[in-house]
């Protein structure tokens, strides 16, 4: 992989991916910011990999006639040329505002090492030089678009190079050498190099950068039911001071996609520089999930008496159930109970200065289970709690944790006469508390990604908490291979 590939794409974009068009007016569900601290470190690790790609030029032989007082006429040659080193001391790149970046490198040197031929009559002469090409400064625009896939697409425009001065030492001490370098071949040594080095920087955007983006998922895997869409909404936003791209980020059922019922909200970021980049993340993301999982039925659960702690003093049973339904025991002696529920909305998940909440609001159904395996119903409950949610932001994911309050128990109906709904909801309390949500978080523990591609680490993360979205901040270290 070309220079700009490596480091461009992975220092910079590769901060990121990004999200599909969605309805018009639509907000983005995820925005990934690089501040000018990013750029300058991508600046910098993308000058360690373009120094690493100019060694490799391929320079051609420099042939021709000449003409020289008190010399005569004969042919030279300058050939076997390599670049033996090369030093790239600076570099900016800066956002090139509704376009882009543009990058500049400056302060540049290259030496070049090669042989020397002349003939003239029967007298052969040669020798090797070595050439110090100084104050080489390079300029080129990387033109940022996306596809209607919604993946990423990168130009390169505008590519210019300079160089100031070249010095020459060629073995023999020839003056008259030295003096046909200068008047004949400098200027085209330096038209050369200087194409060179563009038709590079060009060839690596197009054969490198621009395949490598294209590799780029749109969406990400959850688990098992769920995906997350990373397609970008409009190619990427380039103002004064960063670089925005807007993620569509929304969460969807891998085997039946179907839109969102409700929009993004639109997400007012905070003017902050610290971080190389920052991640806002709407609660429309968290919501398109628990807007999935409810749609296909997940957020569903039934509890059996093999699924009781065995320490628990309640079985799921009717002689255990004597203390709270006394008819039932009577009516159903001995028999196994089963508690059937679920979520009845989707769970929404509440973003306000600092705080995280959901009141999830389910309603059970007890069943007995008969000996002819047929199933009973005989109560029907509302359950509803308020729920605080912490969210943790590391190793490039967000993952969460659920810390509910106690549940309020309500009776609906009732086949088998009145009886303690206390009693019951220090039951559920129990199962819910130690059984229910535990499972939940475990599942919560696994998080979901980031769009950060590899190589890519992030540290000195912060984490906010605004209205209607999180807001991540961290700083990027790219770990070579």
């Amino acid at each position: 992989m070309g220079a700009l590939a490596r480091a461009l794409l992975s220092i910079l974009l590769g901060f990121l991916l990004a999200s599909t068009p969605g309805a018009l007016g639509a907000n983005p569900g995820l925005v990934a910011r690089i501040t000018d601290k990013g750029l300058e470190y991508a600046a910098k690790e993308g000058l360690l990999a373009l120094q690493s790609e100019l060694s490799r030029i391929t320079l051609p032989d420099f042939t021709g006639d000449f003409k020289i007082n008190r010399v005569g006429r004969g042919q030279y040659s300058f050939h076997s040329l390599d670049i033996h080193d090369c030093k790239l001391l600076g570099s900016t790149l800066k956002p090139l505002p509704g376009q882009g970046l543009s990058l500049t490198v400056s302060d540049s040197s290259i030496q070049v090492q090669g042989r020397w031929k002349v003939h003239k009559s029967f007298l052969k002469l040669q020798g090797s030089f070595d050439l110090h090409v100084k104050g080489i400064s390079i300029s080129v625009n990387l033109l940022l678009g996306r596809e209607p896939t919604g993946r990423p697409t990168v130009t390169a425009s505008g590519c210019s190079s300079h160089i100031c001065d070249i010095d020459v030492d060629i073995s023999g001490a020839l003056g008259w050498l030295l003096n046909l370098f200068h008047n004949q071949i400098e200027s085209a040594f330096r038209r050369v190099l200087e194409s060179k080095i563009c038709e590079m920087v060009e060839q690596s955007v197009t054969s490198d950068l621009q395949p490598y983006l294209q590799t780029l998922p749109v969406t990400a895997k959850i688990d098992e039911y769920i995906g997350i869409d990373y397609s970008l909404m409009e190619p990427p936003r380039a103002t004064a001071q960063m670089l925005d791209m807007m993620f569509k980020g929304e969460i969807f059922n891998l085997t039946h996609r179907s839109p969102a019922a409700f929009r993004a909200p639109a997400m007012n970021l905070p003017e902050e520089h610290d971080k190389m980049v920052y991640f806002a993340v709407s609660e429309y993301v968290f919501n398109t999930a628990s807007l999935v999982y409810h749609e296909a039925g997940f957020l569903s659960f039934s509890i059996t008496d093999d699924m009781i702690p065995s320490d628990s003093n309640i079985r799921l049973t009717t002689k255990s159930f004597r203390a709270f339904v006394p008819k039932l025991a009577r009516l159903y002696p001995n028999m196994n109970l089963e508690l059937q529920g679920a979520v009845v909305l989707a769970p929404l998940l509440n973003f306000s200065s600092g705080n995280l909440s959901l009141a999830p609001h389910m309603e059970i159904e007890a069943f007995v289970l008969l000996p002819n395996s047929d199933k009973k119903p005989v109560f029907q409950l509302s359950v509803a709690t308020n729920v605080s949610a912490m969210v943790t932001f590391h190793t490039g994911k967000i993952t969460g944790f659920l810390k509910p309050e106690k549940v309020q128990v309500e009776l609906k109906e009732s086949k088998v006469g009145g009886f303690n709904v206390e009693l019951l909801e220090a039951f559920l309390n129990y199962y819910i508390l130690n059984t229910l949500y535990p499972n939940v978080n475990d599942k919560l523990a696994e998080g979901f990604p980031l769009p950060v591609l590899k190589h890519i680490q992030l540290y000195d993360l912060v984490l906010q908490i605004y209205k209607d979205f999180l807001f991540l901040g961290a700083n990027v270290q790219y770990m070579r291979v």
